[in-house]
């Protein structure tokens, strides 16, 4: 398991444990995704991410963390949500889309735990993601919802909220999927 002794945990006004995450991509096309294998279940995979520091922008926070668990760097591209995940843990994940532009040999967590890295097709993704880790496929449920030019979905939602970030949350633990209206 992956332990970082001078971890120090942040969160917002309202409780939510501050994390970043990235949908790193292969190219322009987001057809395929890089999943990470789990630092507690390394069957596993999810989608890079995780704490944010303190005094750390979440962009900062995606980036170096998508580069620690999987070893990759990127053109950071947009935010594509903040994502509350209520069951276990209370969570605001920010969620951002990386093009990946260079791949390490080795990295921090292959070097350290082992973790392994693999590209998937997003629909291979959702379904890996779906048993396991399905608020990681709800990033990529969304991906969809906000490329489509015919579903009537925007990306940006009709009344923002205070911080102007689109948020989603899982339809099982009582929050409204799409937009909230904080």
């Amino acid at each position: 398991m992956k332990f970082k002794p001078n971890q120090t945990r942040t969160y917002d006004g309202e409780g939510f444990k501050k994390r970043a995450a990235c949908l790193c991509f292969k190219n322009d096309r987001e057809e395929e995704v890089l999943l990470v294998s789990s630092s507690r279940h390394p069957d596993q995979w999810i989608v890079p991410g995780g704490g944010m520091e303190p005094e750390e922008e979440p962009c900062g926070a995606a980036v170096r963390e998508v580069f620690e668990e999987a070893g990759v760097k990127g053109k950071l591209g947009r935010l594509l949500g903040v994502f509350e995940q209520n069951q276990d843990r209370k969570h605001r994940t920010y969620v951002y889309v990386l093009t990946v532009t260079e791949t390490l040999e080795a990295w921090e967590d292959s070097v350290n735990i082992g973790r392994k890295r693999e590209w998937f097709t997003v629909d291979e993704a959702i379904k890996v993601l779906q048993h396991h880790k399905p608020d990681h496929a709800e990033y990529l449920k969304r991906l969809h919802l906000s490329c489509s030019p015919t579903n009537g979905n925007s990306l940006l939602p009709s009344q923002p909220s205070n911080d102007n970030f689109p948020r989603y949350g899982p339809p099982s633990t009582g929050s409204v999927l799409g937009p909230s209206r904080r």
